[in-house]
């Protein structure tokens, strides 16, 4: 998979590599040293570790998802570096026990460079949308939704 030309079009190529449960492809959108951070925190800081986390996820849990690229924002800095954020739409993952799971949203932020072959993340971010919650409350094992806003 070639690198987008443009970085308005990297959320469109990495939901496309998701799509194909290509994780070599994936992985190749990012440099060598990217980092990327998924909803939970597990922070993966090479393009192997990026790899092999999606390999494992695109072929178990999220074997059966459909991903879907929504509002796109670009904010460049500089001529060679931008920054993409991008509303996604997960449908499909499995629960644990196999049994279908909700439709999750999250926003992924991608910091892009670019380079003689395209536009590639160095660094990747994603967070779950939680409706009607400002932030969380930790407990003694768990992270609750709260809203301090009512």
């Amino acid at each position: 998979m070639a690198l987008p030309a443009r970085p308005e079009d990297f959320p469109a190529a990495f939901a496309a590599a998701w799509m194909a449960r290509d994780a070599a492809s994936l992985a190749a959108l990012f440099a060598e040293d990217a980092d990327f951070v998924n909803v939970v925190g597990i922070w993966w800081r090479n393009r192997a570790a990026i790899e092999k986390a999606h390999h494992y996820a695109l072929t178990s849990f999220f074997a059966e998802t459909d991903l879907v690229p929504g509002l796109v924002r670009v904010r460049p800095l500089g001529a060679d570096h931008t920054i993409v954020h991008c509303r996604m739409l997960l449908k499909g993952q499995s629960a644990p026990d196999g049994s279908p799971a909700g439709d999750r949203r999250t926003v992924l932020i991608f910091v892009l460079a670019r380079t003689d072959a395209g536009w590639q993340a160095v660094a990747a971010q994603n967070t779950d949308v939680v409706p009607g919650a400002e932030t969380y409350v930790a407990g003694e094992s768990t992270l609750t939704p709260q809203d301090y806003r009512r």
